[in-house]
């Protein structure tokens, strides 16, 4: 029988997750509510305005959507760019280093993790800092495209005002004609970001990586995440059937919460911190 937390302090929650997920190792999962503290909108939190993310089938079919996609991209990387992580991810960061998060298994693919000090990260969704190649597999960084894109589209980032920003920096722009794409500098093949997009499976040995974690670990604990796509909310279905608690931290209902063993319906930053703090004492 779940249990829910709603509007609680964050140092009760704490506790309570603390009893729950039991001494650990545990696993974590975490979605875009832990970052939206960093700066970075999520998709489906409470209050988010509707998004559509471009699919795999449009980016590879159709020049205009990668034309579309790369000048919207080539705006939204400085924002992202320039995030820091939050209190949120350091609180994780500072579990692992304690023994109590034995690894994260993000959704994100915003690096705030590692760049919190994780150590043991699985981006299940890919890297926003990286370009691979469809034709040769060639993977580069996304900071020696943006150099490329500026100067086949001198101003052209310049000039746009404040936009919004989706987490895999993805910026709402009205007009996008004229854009140069960038092609590979190897094989002049099909450049796409490092990102696992909507109709585009996660790579196997990722997603069994993140099953042995699941199978090592004592418990699971999710944060920011409405479990709305199966390629996070598996290793919900993975716990469950091998008996380990799930504790659901987000903002809002989950796909979940019928079969966690407690939800908290609060933000991730203060009450991560808060449970450090009970594992550190």
């Amino acid at each position: 029988m779940t249990t829910t937390l709603d509007s609680v302090d964050p140092g009760v929650a704490a506790a309570r997750m603390r009893e729950v997920l039991g001494p650990g190792p545990v696993v974590a999962l975490t979605g875009a509510g832990v970052s939206t503290d960093s700066g970075i909108p999520d998709y489906r939190g409470p209050g988010s305005p509707p998004r559509k993310p471009m699919t795999y089938q449009q980016f590879v079919g159709d020049a205009a959507f990668r034309r579309h996609y790369w000048a919207r991209n080539h705006v939204g990387w400085r924002h992202v760019h320039r995030t820091r992580p939050n209190d949120g991810h350091r609180a994780l960061a500072d579990l692992e280093a304690a023994g109590a998060v034995s690894a994260v298994i993000t959704q994100n693919v915003d690096t705030l993790h590692e760049a919190a000090g994780s150590r043991r990260v699985i981006d299940l969704h890919g890297r926003y800092d990286r370009v691979v190649c469809l034709g040769c597999s060639e993977v580069v960084s996304r900071a020696s495209l943006a150099e490329r894109l500026s100067a086949l589209n001198p101003g052209f980032a310049d000039g746009v005002a404040d936009v919004e920003v989706a987490p895999d920096a993805d910026a709402v722009l009205a007009s996008t004609e004229g854009f140069r794409v960038a092609d590979c500098g190897a094989c002049g093949g099909m450049l796409k970001p490092d990102i696992v997009y909507f109709g585009e499976n996660v790579p196997k040995p990722r997603v069994m990586e993140g099953y042995r974690l699941v199978d090592d670990a004592s418990a699971l604990l999710v944060a920011g995440s409405s479990l709305t796509v199966f390629s996070g909310r598996r290793y919900v279905k993975r716990a469950v059937e091998q008996g380990k608690p799930v504790v659901i931290l987000n903002r809002g209902e989950t796909r979940a919460d019928g079969v966690a063993a407690l939800t908290v319906d609060a933000g991730c930053s203060q009450v991560l911190r808060s449970l450090a703090g009970a594992y550190t004492a």
